[in-house]
């Protein structure tokens, strides 16, 4: 489970940078939006913590690891177009990029093959590698 930090950073730039689709923070009930449109989820499937260094009691640096997981997710049958340049677009705004404490770096390209259908809706998504600095 990633930090609240981290959470936070990613959120507040999602919210302040992406305009292109609605942003769901926490997609759990599969819902979506109430007109069907595109949207985005974030998800954060991997992450630990190690500590850096050590013998500087409140000023170690403690350095958390993981991914973002970059969802979008659109109704199907509307072809590959829209959501190849959305997914291009999401991906360039966390594409070794520094911000609120946290490093990304390069997000993995989208896959599309079977497993996009899900539901009635086309989802795609995208990993990105982080770390984010914490100091106790």
């Amino acid at each position: 489970m990633p930090s609240g930090a981290l959470v936070a950073a990613v959120t507040a730039r999602l919210k302040a940078s992406w305009t292109e689709t609605s942003i769901i923070e926490d997609d759990t009930t599969g819902q979506g939006t109430p007109d069907g449109s595109p949207y985005v989820t974030v998800e954060y499937p991997v992450a630990r913590e190690d500590q850096i260094t050590i013998g500087a009691p409140s000023n170690n640096v403690f350095r958390e690891r993981g991914v973002i997981r970059l969802v979008l997710s659109f109704q199907t049958g509307g072809g590959l177009t829209q959501p190849l340049a959305l997914m291009d677009q999401l991906r360039a705004l966390f594409r070794s990029k520094q911000f609120d404490g946290a490093t990304t770096f390069a997000p993995s390209p989208a896959i599309v093959d079977p497993t996009n259908y899900q539901g009635g809706r086309f989802k795609m998504s995208s990993a990105v590698p982080y770390y984010l600095d914490l100091f106790a």
